[in-house]
C-alpha cells in the first residue's frame, strides 16, 4: 500500500551525513506515493526579503528546507534559476550585470577566448551564485534531507547565448560545418563554452555536498531542433545535446552524485527515449504536453518518471479551474498505477510565484498532491 503523501517525510528512513543516495532510493519514493512540486519560488516569495534572501546562503538554504517539508518529501529541489550559469559565463567575458539578460554574441567568441574560460575554471562566483552553492552546504550540514542541485544543461545554455539559434543550429543537422558558415561556429563554439561553464557549476555544487543535481534542459526540443532532420537520420540531437549531456552525466556518476534530468519542451518519442537510454538519469521529469502513461512503454522501469500536473497554468481560474486540477491528477495517478511504472506525481517545471494569483496557485498545488489520495 502507498502512503499519504504527508506520511512520507516522517516515515522514510533518513539519510545519515555521508551516505550516498542510489536508484533504489527514488523508486522507493515513487513505490510509497509521493508527490511535490518543484515550489522553492513560492516558499521565497512569502517572505518579506525575497531579494535579500537570494544573496544570504543560510537563510535560502532555510528556505528550500522549508519547502520540503511543506511538501513533506525528503528532497530538497532549489530554486529553478537558469540564468546563473549564463551570468557566470558572461561576467568573465566582461558583460556588465544590468546588460547580461539580453546579451548575445553576434560574432563567434575567439578560440583564445574559449580557451581562457575553460583555464579559468576555478575563478570566485558571483554572491548570487555562491548563495545557491551555500544553501546546498546548509541542506547537506543542517538536515537530514536529500541536498539537490540546480543547473542549466548545456545545450539550453548555448541558446541563451545567441539572439537566434535555430537558423544556425538546423545548418549544422544538414551538414554545414563551422569552417563553411559563421552562425554553425558561433553555435559551436558558445556551446563549447556552455559545457565548461555548465561543469564548473556542477562541480561547485557538489563540492558543496549535493546528492543529486537537476539539470533543465528546455530548449532541446523540437523548436530548435528539426523533426524531420531527426527523423531523416541527422546526427544533430546526439552532437549538440547527448554528447554535452553525457559529459555532465559522467561527472556525476564519479562523484555519486545522481542525475534528474528535466525537459519541459516539445518533445518527440523518440527523443523522451535517448534521454532515458543514453543519459540513464535516476529520474526523468516532463512537460504536460507529454503523455507519461504512453512514455513509460520507451522508458527503462528503473528510470522514475516525474511530473507532469500543467502547473503553468495555475495562475488562471479559466485556463485551469480547480476542479480540472483534482481531475487531471487523479487521472494520472490512476494511468501510471495501471501501466506499472514507478511515478512520483507532481509540477510540469517549477511552479513559480506570481503576486495576483497567489493564493490560487498554492490552493491548486494543495489540490494536485491530495487528489484521489487515500491514507492507510
Amino acid at each position: 500500500m502507498t502512503l499519504p503523501h504527508w506520511a512520507l517525510l516522517d516515515e522514510l528512513r533518513y539519510l545519515e551525513q555521508g551516505d550516498s543516495v542510489d536508484r533504489q532510493f527514488y523508486l522507493d519514493l515513487a513505490a510509497r506515493g509521493l508527490r511535490m512540486p518543484i515550489g522553492a519560488d513560492l516558499v521565497l516569495r512569502e517572505q518579506p526579503d525575497p531579494e535579500a534572501i537570494l544573496l544570504d546562503a543560510g537563510r535560502l538554504g532555510n528556505v528550500v528546507e522549508a519547502t520540503a517539508r511543506r511538501y513533506h518529501t525528503p528532497l530538497a529541489f532549489p530554486l529553478m534559476d537558469l540564468r546563473l550559469e549564463k551570468a557566470d559565463l558572461l561576467e568573465f567575458a566582461g558583460v556588465p550585470e544590468s546588460e547580461i539578460d539580453q546579451f548575445h554574441f553576434i560574432e563567434p567568441p575567439s578560440e583564445r577566448f574559449a580557451a581562457d574560460l575553460i583555464a579559468a575554471s576555478a575563478r570566485p562566483f558571483s554572491r548570487r551564485i555562491q548563495a545557491n552553492q551555500g544553501a546546498v552546504r546548509y541542506i547537506a550540514e543542517r538536515t537530514e534531507l536529500v541536498p539537490v542541485g540546480m543547473l542549466i544543461g548545456p545545450f539550453s545554455l548555448m541558446t541563451k547565448l545567441i539572439a537566434d539559434p535555430i537558423v544556425p543550429v538546423a545548418m549544422a543537422g544538414s551538414g554545414v560545418t563551422a569552417a563553411e558558415d559563421k552562425g554553425v561556429c558561433m553555435v559551436e563554439r558558445c556551446l563549447q563554452m556552455a559545457l565548461a561553464t555548465v561543469l564548473r557549476s556542477a562541480e561547485a555544487q557538489i563540492a558543496a555536498g549535493a546528492k543529486a543535481i537537476i539539470m533543465c534542459e528546455p530548449a532541446a526540443n523540437t523548436v530548435y531542433l528539426s523533426p524531420r532532420q531527426l527523423r531523416g537520420g541527422s546526427d544533430i540531437f546526439e552532437r549538440f545535446v547527448l554528447v554535452p549531456g553525457r559529459r555532465v552525466r559522467d561527472l556525476l556518476e564519479q562523484h555519486g552524485v545522481d542525475l534528474i534530468f528535466h525537459d519541459c519542451g516539445e518533445l518527440l518519442t523518440e527523443m523522451v527515449q535517448q534521454f532515458a537510454e543514453d543519459l540513464r538519469p535516476a529520474v526523468l521529469s516532463l512537460g504536460s504536453s507529454r503523455k507519461l502513461w504512453e512514455d513509460a512503454a520507451v522508458v527503462p522501469k528503473d528510470i522514475v518518471l516525474y511530473g507532469n500536473l500543467p502547473t503553468k497554468t495555475f495562475y488562471s481560474d479559466s485556463a485551469m479551474p480547480l476542479e480540472e486540477v483534482r481531475r487531471l491528477a487523479a487521472d494520472l495517478s490512476a494511468r501510471m498505477a495501471a501501466c506499472g511504472h514507478p511515478h512520483i506525481l507532481g509540477s510540469e517545471c517549477d511552479v513559480l510565484h506570481v503576486p495576483e494569483a497567489a493564493a490560487t496557485i498554492r490552493r491548486k498545488v494543495v489540490a494536485m498532491l491530495e487528489a484521489g489520495e487515500t491514507a492507510l
